[in-house]
């Protein structure tokens, strides 16, 4: 560390620093609040559900009203966050006046917030390590995690204010990712104006590389398998905790202890823990090349020179790829298909040839170590034995569009969420479960094969290709996935089975919220909300919320209101009489839709016909008309006023499964919700889980291989799929359950170009003149 001999003490320069950084932070907050603006503005011209539309006004309309405040207690926040530790330990960042207020909305704004400081950091990653390690050194101690300097501490007062001015969280989330965006573009100028101030009074010009990497005591080797999984704490009924798991599983727990188990239990998800870990080592290796390149940037774009330029657009093709449908002709070279080793071995061989031949017309450091790099990379992807050789093949031939991508936009090498990375890591985890035979000649190799051809076709438009392949790739995805009989007939009545529940929630909170306040006997009450909502779901599930059928059965909910309440004067009971036969029909007619026997339908309808009776001896007022008209109307549109909030615990089970679909339900697994009970971190990873990944499954003893298939609209079910044709449909509690058990076991721990990352760097490492050479 340079010293100073002159001027501030270093307490006062870090002072200095962290003043001079919240003020260059804040001058974003005008354009932030110009933005939100606009956006909310327009929402409110793009079509949507009538709750929608109703939600975008009240958003666009609060925030006229509240707008100034928000960015004013933003601003006042941050400023307060710059007294020192003692004093602002009073005024923590979450100002609550007593603990009983830590409630879910606390937590709802930690978790949005989280989610924000986490992709806001991916973007400022280098400049605000260098900062940290400039701090930590004047402080002499570790950034706080409460410092201000920090990206989550900063989203984190933003969104508390949001909620403190009277903004809903429902338009926070709608514009949570333009404010990340802007925040972003803008705390990476403040971070390097940090930085250069420091620079500029001597303090720390160079930053050793060995000054990022904290050494935790009694650190868990980062080699560990299934680190992101350990601890829980609790034990589902499907297996054991304490056993060693097969197909590529660990050894659980091992000893973790109490604190293992209490940092699961309150820290962020494994998922999101990974995603750190793959931020670091992208940091590692764009500290090593500015270490080494000394002007590598990977904030700008560049531009291939003449010679490089003009090699990359041959384009040409090993001679063992495919190079089309049944062979064919790539750039002038007649190429075959060839998956033996000896024909993966030639594609790799002349891949290393074509690096090297690369590096010769390459004019600067930056361009001769991108291609080594990305070179390395290819090499282990390439020697990856559990992606079948074909796919191999074809991954292969993304190396030099990818090389394009990384010459052009260095931002490749600095961040996990680049689409050239996201689409080779999705395409690898799906096809890591299957074997070369199994694989051949599906659509799942075709679209493959289609991806990397259009990616070819496209070579100018960089990473603009990737981004529209990998959003094709995933809509195929969900398709291909439930594509089979006997797992889309399971996905379609689960789907229908989830719809209906959902509706059959919302129904009776609707109900009894129509109804509180109305004079209605206990058993009409119990019948609508027991009974009649189920009718009434079912009905919009089948036949459409406004048919004809569903709107009569709704109706029937008012002429049972009506006809139950007090009917003092004698044109009424005639009237009730009279259309008493017809309003019995409708009542049966719903119930046998449900399912209910004759003697259940004969047990609610003596009830209700008792109640009616009492209704004509009642002395009590009736119900007015215009009431009962009120609710009719609001029960024939009732859609409208349902939300996906309160979702239960479905009634769901291997039975109900082979009832509904006519067939052999024996190879349909229901996992149904029950055993431990999961913590928060466990949950949101399940909801986290992505479509296609392989994971190891022990269910009542047994181990399975299995495939992430299908995930419910609302996210209650989950389908996993074995190779033998058995499926596993699981809750999301019981899902959550057998994650935190390590019953449930992803078989890749990190990414596939993560992975290959990790390689290049401990080649580099071990020898960087390669860069160059």
């Amino acid at each position: 560390m340079a010293t100073i001999s002159s001027g501030p003490t270093e307490k006062h320069m870090a002072r200095q620093t962290r003043e001079r950084f919240v003020a260059d932070a804040s001058r974003v907050l005008v354009d932030i609040g110009a933005a939100v603006q606009e956006h909310l503005l327009r929402l409110l011209d793009q079509p949507a559900n009538l709750r929608e539309m109703q939600n975008r006004r009240d958003g666009w309309t609060l925030y006229q009203q509240h707008r100034q405040a928000w960015l004013d207690g933003t601003a006042g926040a941050w400023q307060k966050a710059l007294l020192p530790h003692t004093a602002s330990a009073k005024v923590r960042v979450s100002e609550q006046p007593s603990l009983s207020l830590l409630g879910d909305e606390v937590m709802e704004n930690k978790i949005l917030a989280s989610r924000m400081g986490r992709a806001v950091q991916e973007k400022v990653t280098q400049e605000f390590d260098d900062l940290r390690v400039r701090m930590e050194h004047l402080e002499g101690e570790e950034l706080p995690g409460h410092d201000i300097l920090r990206p989550d501490v900063l989203a984190l007062l933003m969104v508390e204010q949001w909620t403190a001015a009277g903004l809903p969280r429902a338009a926070l989330q709608t514009v949570g990712d333009l404010i990340q965006t802007d925040l972003a573009q803008h705390l990476q100028k403040a971070y390097h104006a940090a930085n250069q101030s420091l620079i500029s009074r001597g303090f720390m010009p160079q930053i050793d590389f060995h000054a990022r990497v904290k050494r935790v005591p009694n650190s868990e080797p980062s080699s560990s398998r299934g680190a992101p999984l350990s601890g829980g704490g609790a034990q589902s009924s499907g297996g054991k905790l304490d056993s060693t798991r097969g197909a590529g599983a660990a050894v659980r727990r091992g000893g973790a202890g109490a604190q293992e188990e209490t940092r699961m239990m309150t820290a962020t998800t494994p998922l999101a823990r990974a995603r750190m870990k793959a931020q670091g080592v992208l940091g590692q290796l764009k500290r090593l090349l500015i270490d080494n390149l000394g002007d590598f940037d990977v904030t700008s774009h560049h531009q291939a020179s003449p010679a490089l330029a003009q090699a990359l657009a041959a384009r040409p093709a090993p001679q063992a790829m495919i190079g089309g449908e049944g062979g064919g002709a790539v750039s002038g070279v007649t190429v075959m298909e060839d998956y033996s080793p000896a024909g993966l071995a030639q594609v790799v061989g002349s891949l290393r040839e074509h690096s090297s031949e690369l590096k010769k017309k390459a004019s600067t450091a930056g361009e001769k170590a991108t291609i080594e790099v990305v070179a390395l990379m290819f090499q282990s992807i390439l020697a990856e034995e559990r992606i079948p050789p074909s796919i191999r093949v074809w991954f292969a031939r993304l190396q030099v569009p990818v090389l394009r991508v990384a010459l052009a936009e260095p931002e490749f090498f600095g961040t996990i969420n680049h689409p050239a990375r996201q689409l080779i890591d999705r395409m690898g985890s799906c096809v890591m479960g299957f074997d070369a035979s199994a694989i051949g000649g599906t659509a799942l190799e075709a679209e493959i094969r289609r991806v990397v051809q259009v990616i070819e076709q496209y070579p100018e438009t960089g990473k603009r290709v990737f981004q529209l392949v990998y959003e094709e790739f995933q809509k195929f995805l969900s398709k291909f996935l439930t594509e089979k009989g006997a797992t889309q007939r399971v996905v379609s009545v689960a789907q229908q089975v989830e719809q209906k529940e959902t509706l059959a929630i919302q129904y009776t909170i609707e109900l009894r919220n129509m109804l509180k306040d109305v004079p209605v006997r206990n058993e009409i009450r119990d019948f609508l909300f027991k009974v009649w909502a189920e009718v009434l779901a079912l009905a919009a599930i089948r036949s459409g919320a406004q048919h004809a059928d569903t709107i009569g059965l709704k109706k029937a909910a008012t002429d049972l209101l009506w006809a139950a309440s007090a009917k003092p004067n004698r044109a009424d009971r005639a009237r009730v009489i009279q259309d008493l036969p017809q309003l019995l029909v409708r009542l049966r007619q719903g119930m046998t839709l449900l399912g209910l026997d004759t003697p259940q339908q004969e047990a609610h309808i003596k009830v209700i016909s008792d109640t009616l009776a009492d209704a004509f001896l009642s002395k009590t007022e009736a119900i007015p008309q215009a009431r009962i008209e009120a609710m009719a109307k609001r029960l024939a549109n009732l859609e409208d006023f349902v939300s996906d909030d309160g979702m239960g615990d479905l009634p769901l089970d291997a039975e109900t499964i082979e009832l509904m679909l006519g067939i052999d339900a024996s190879s349909i697994n229901v996992v149904a919700d029950g055993g431990s009970k999961p913590n928060d971190a466990m949950t949101a990873w399940a909801l986290e889980l992505q479509l296609g990944h392989w994971f190891t499954l022990e269910h009542n003893g047994k181990v399975k291989q299995v495939q992430f298939a299908w995930r419910s609209d609302r996210k209650q079910l989950h389908l996993f799929a074995a190779m033998d044709g058995s499926s596993y449909l699981i809750q999301i509690r019981r899902l959550a359950a057998y994650l935190q058990a390590g019953l449930l076991l992803p078989q890749e721990e990190e990414a596939l170009t993560l992975r290959a990352t990790r390689n290049a760097l401990a080649k580099l490492d071990a020898n960087p003149e390669r860069l160059l050479n």
